[in-house]
């Protein structure tokens, strides 16, 4: 029979406080997997206290910071540091607020399976990945648990995006190992929808083509008046109605009057001219002048 001692033993969560070091300072090969995980290194005597434990698997840890009352959650990649030391992920320094060096507990915990998270980037420039989600779901096989409040990293064509975790359900700390979890995105920090014009109405669109002529005003070519060699004055008759059609014709402007159907042939018909009414009208007449003769006449005897 167990003693009651070895018994309660036995049934001992895993609650260890080591120095906490990112994985860059780990010896040997860089290992850029883990930096951009969501888990750790720990010694060997972890394994074998572990091992003698009664935990469930895989093995999930709350590491706590109780110096600033921040904690994070995570999963163990290899069992290889030196002991009395763990190596994190530098993101995971930054969210508990440590340094190199400074002491982390480290707690054996058991959470429950993931089915919903939530996600914000803290950079507008994870919007131009063509599919976020695929991306997303490949980099969190590095993961083994999220917990809301964190800023986690992430790797993709060799640039770095960090993603701060809003939600997670069931609980503020999930296992995503093995599930199968619903993922949201919230618009990115300083992120501002752009801003579409709103199109016209049709009936606003229409434009009557007479306001689009300009108005007959200043200069217009060919509009000047005439002289005739014989000086006479061409009267204008304001009665002949071709004048009236030419008044009241600007090119450009379509005729609303037009009978479909039909066909109009302006002609440019000579107005008859009373030359009598102008004999005894004053004003210039051209070429009429008189002349002088150079050589003077001799007077006959």
């Amino acid at each position: 029979m167990f003693s009651l001692s070895l018994f309660n033993h036995i049934l001992q969560p895993f609650n260890t406080t080591y120095r906490c070091w990112s994985v860059s300072m780990l010896p040997g090969s860089e290992r850029e997997a883990v930096d951009s995980g969501g888990k750790i290194i720990m010694p060997p005597s972890a394994l074998d206290a572990l091992t003698r434990l009664n935990i469930n698997y895989p093995m999930l840890f709350k590491l706590s910071n109780k110096r600033s009352n921040r904690q994070t959650h995570c999963g163990v990649l290899e069992f290889i540091a030196d002991e009395g030391k763990i190596y994190i992920p530098y993101w995971m320094m930054k969210n508990l607020l440590l340094d190199e060096g400074d002491m982390v507990q480290v707690e054996s915990v058991s959470l429950e399976v993931a089915t919903f998270s939530k996600f914000q980037p803290l950079n507008s420039e994870f919007l131009d990945i063509t599919n976020p989600k695929a991306v997303l779901e490949n980099c969190l096989r590095n993961f083994a648990c999220l917990t809301t409040g964190d800023v986690i990293a992430i790797k993709y064509n060799q640039k770095n995006y960090e993603m701060c975790v809003l939600e997670t359900k069931p609980g503020n700390a999930v296992s995503i190992i093995e599930c199968d979890m619903n993922v949201d995105f919230a618009p990115p920090v300083g992120y501002q929808e752009p801003k579409h014009e709103k199109k016209p109405a049709t009936e606003d669109m229409m434009v009557d083509p007479a306001d689009l002529m300009p108005e007959l005003s200043g200069f217009i070519a060919f509009k000047g008046s005439g002289n005739r060699l014989d000086g006479k004055k061409k009267k204008e008759n304001t009665d002949d109605p071709l004048n009236q059609v030419k008044a009241a014709y600007q090119r450009g402007i379509p005729d609303y009057e037009y009978t479909l159907g039909t066909i109009q042939f302006l002609r440019n018909i000579r107005p008859v001219i009373n030359d009598k009414e102008n004999e005894n009208q004053d004003g210039f007449k051209p070429f009429a002048g008189s002349g002088s003769v150079l050589k003077t006449k001799t007077k006959k005897n």
